[in-house]
């Protein structure tokens, strides 16, 4: 097969994984920088260009999209798929998946368990903001906010008021949530492949920290989920329409709480974590699937 992994850096350990496991198994496999792609628009012969060629006669395609360029990936994406070339993961599921409050929707109309969570833009009634969650301590979240980057931990009512008068300020959406304090720093991260949790890891913030991200100091080890922890990581995904993903949950006292959803999960935490070949699996899952033409968007909202 002939796969495209669209990624600004090949040098990134989860784009290199995928491009040693691709090759190990026989395949093709281009690196491609979505922002350096340009397309034409047509009903009858739309077509991608990259470094002045065409890109044509791929299988499958695996999107690496970063947050901060997911307008324009997804739009390459979504080209592929008028393309008819088979995407692991589809331009509206991975739009679907960055939009934290519009996937907290999703997820809370389909039954998952999830945190306590308010949203806010410039409301003044903060005392009533925080009482919707159930009080501090609370966390305070940037909406746009990735790898534990705008998130604090208000361990009283009085600065939680503080931080919401301060993040009001950027002139940004927040979500305030319910502090899930038995969690202990601890979250639990399953790497969803086809509908399937392939690999999953015990994540803990280092000392004196809540965030459990790996990007801010934790460390990572495996973990046995339970029967509830493992469908309820893939139905996250199904909700969300997404073949690949990591989804992020916590151990709370009424059960799994969602935390997210994550359309471009990194494989160097799971695999050195697991031990497992997750590259491969991915690879695995676009030889069963990837068929000319194959494009359907799974999930509602």
């Amino acid at each position: 097969m002939k796969i495209g992994i669209l990624s600004r850096n090949p040098a990134l350990f989860s784009t290199r994984r995928l491009v040693e496991a691709g090759l190990a198994r026989g395949h093709e496999v281009q690196v491609i920088d979505p922002l350096r792609c340009y397309m034409t628009i047509a009903s009858q012969r739309p077509s991608i260009h990259y470094k002045g060629e065409e890109l044509n006669d791929f299988d499958a395609i695996i999107p690496r999209i970063g947050a901060s360029i997911t307008f324009y990936g997804t739009a390459v994406v979504r080209q592929f798929e008028m393309m008819g070339v088979y995407c692991v993961n589809e331009s509206v599921a991975i739009s679907r998946s960055r939009d934290k409050l519009r996937s907290l929707q999703l997820l809370a109309r389909e039954g998952i368990g999830l945190p306590v969570t308010g949203f806010a833009h410039s409301t003044r009634f903060t005392q009533d903001l925080i009482q919707l969650v159930g009080g501090a301590p609370l966390v305070i979240k940037l909406l746009e906010g990735t790898q534990g980057i705008g998130v604090v931990l208000a361990e009283t009512e009085k600065a939680a008021e503080s931080v919401i008068e301060a993040f009001r300020g950027l002139k940004s959406n927040i979500l305030v949530q319910e502090f899930i304090k038995e969690a202990g720093g601890r979250d639990i991260r399953c790497f969803v492949i086809g509908g399937k949790v392939a690999a999953a890891m015990m994540r803990q913030g280092k000392e004196g920290d809540f965030r459990s991200n790996l990007h801010r100091g934790g460390t990572a080890s495996g973990v046995r989920l339970t029967p509830e922890e493992r469908s309820t990581a893939v139905r996250a995904a199904r909700i969300m329409g997404l073949n690949v993903a990591g989804v992020d949950m916590l151990r709370s006292n009424h059960g799994p709480v969602i935390m997210e959803v994550n359309s471009s999960p990194g494989l160097e935490g799971i695999e050195t974590a697991t031990e497992k070949d997750v590259a491969g699996l991915i690879m695995e899952h676009i030889e069963k699937n990837a068929r000319p033409g194959r494009t359907r968007t799974r999930g509602r909202g």
